[in-house]
């Protein structure tokens, strides 16, 4: 019963950032070219949105809303689901949901996508965490990052605040 409380409060924290998103954004901000997610960090935004500003992407939110799916399953290293999950997995599996093929470690995903300022963090931005840069997870928007954290804490949302921040990267 914990577990679907748990769900139920991070699907209800998801669908008010969507519709707060969806609201707010004069458009989507959303990469040209291919939406393979292989683009480099230099890649460029069409005119409808920009990496600089702080608006969410479809897939980004698409994205979000997948790894929402796995809160509760516990963190594992090196898994790769659908019964646990490591950091970079669990944000590659999400935006593979969404048509976006994202590598598979956090160092891969730190370089590629649009690079996004700290100020234009939006829902569903993916949030490269530690100095080296060793962990992953999706910004699910009121400070919040939706993660699998490590051994022993099951896939879910941690404060934005506990972590160094590296980079972040649009799709």
């Amino acid at each position: 019963m914990i577990g679907i409380a748990l769900r139920r409060g991070i699907a209800g924290l998801l669908l008010t950032t969507a519709v707060t998103a969806v609201a707010a954004a004069p458009g989507w901000a959303q990469p040209s070219g291919s939406a393979s997610g292989s683009a480099s960090g230099s890649s460029s935004l069409s005119a409808s949105g920009s990496a600089g500003l702080p608006v969410s992407t479809i897939a980004g939110l698409g994205a979000l809303a997948a790894a929402g799916t796995q809160t509760g399953k516990m963190y594992e290293w090196g898994a790769t689901g659908p019964d646990t999950w490591d950091c970079s997995a669990l944000v590659q599996w999400a935006f593979r949901q969404v048509g976006v093929a994202l590598p598979r470690t956090t160092w891969e995903q730190a370089e590629v996508g649009a690079a996004v300022p700290p100020y234009a963090l939006a829902p569903g931005d993916v949030v490269i965490i530690n100095r080296d840069a060793s962990h992953v997870g999706i910004y699910a928007g009121s400070g919040q990052v939706l993660n699998a954290y490590g051994a022993g804490v099951p896939v879910g949302l941690t404060p934005l605040e506990h972590f160094y921040v590296h980079s972040i990267r649009r799709f």
